[in-house]
């Protein structure tokens, strides 16, 4: 049966497999996420660059795939960031990088870029690697500068991608999105499904050989 490989410390991500039948198995990438992106040219669309990142992610957790595991398994690497005035955010580095980016996008849109990269192993053999990017529109509400600071204190802007979250403490500041929201928590279940029949795969399979205990 084949084994679901996360290759993500994400507990977002985690969380929407886990609600969608699937409990995988998580191996977090040892990747340098700022030496893949200085490496890639200036001009690269936002698509390419998450799916670059979210492609150097399963590309590392295969290699490192326990030899029994790595028999039968798919391993999926997610990289995401918001795009916002023509520039590409990940996690803000510190409060005050959170603070400055929120008052930049309160009642505003951006594109959350989520890329996705599944790599399937069969034999201790990569068969197939394909990669692809779901974007989502986020609508932000505007915190009062009382709800701001709370939020920011919370340290959760720190841990993702754009510095929010909709599934949680920050949910409270999104007045709507146009698209998937699992993307928008860091892994598109739509797209996660078309990868996986590219592969050979199917949902229902997964369910089977992945059910948590």
């Amino acid at each position: 049966m084949t084994r679901l490989v996360l290759g993500s410390a994400s507990a977002g991500r985690l969380r929407v497999l886990r609600q969608a039948g699937v409990d995988p198995l998580v191996m977090v990438a040892g990747i340098d996420e700022d030496a893949v992106g200085a490496e890639l040219s200036s001009q690269i669309a936002p698509g390419d660059v998450v799916c670059a990142l979210a492609r150097a992610k399963a590309e590392d957790v295969a290699t490192a795939v326990h030899p029994a595991v790595a028999a039968d398994c798919v391993v999926v690497g997610c990289d995401s960031m918001l795009y916002l005035d023509g520039q590409l955010y990940g996690k803000p580095q510190s409060v005050a990088d959170a603070r400055q980016q929120w008052q930049s996008m309160a009642g505003r849109a951006g594109q959350l870029y989520t890329g996705h990269c599944v790599i399937r192993l069969l034999d201790n053999t990569i068969t197939h690697c394909v990669d692809e990017t779901s974007i989502t529109t986020v609508y932000f509400g505007t915190p009062s500068p009382d709800d701001l600071a709370s939020y920011l204190a919370s340290g959760e802007s720190l841990r993702v991608a754009g510095g929010f979250t909709l599934d949680g403490l920050g949910g409270w500041f999104i007045d709507r999105i146009d698209g998937d929201p699992s993307n928008v928590i860091g892994l598109s279940l739509p797209l996660l499904r078309s990868l996986l029949q590219r592969v050979g795969l199917s949902v229902a399979a997964l369910w089977v050989a992945n059910a948590g205990e």
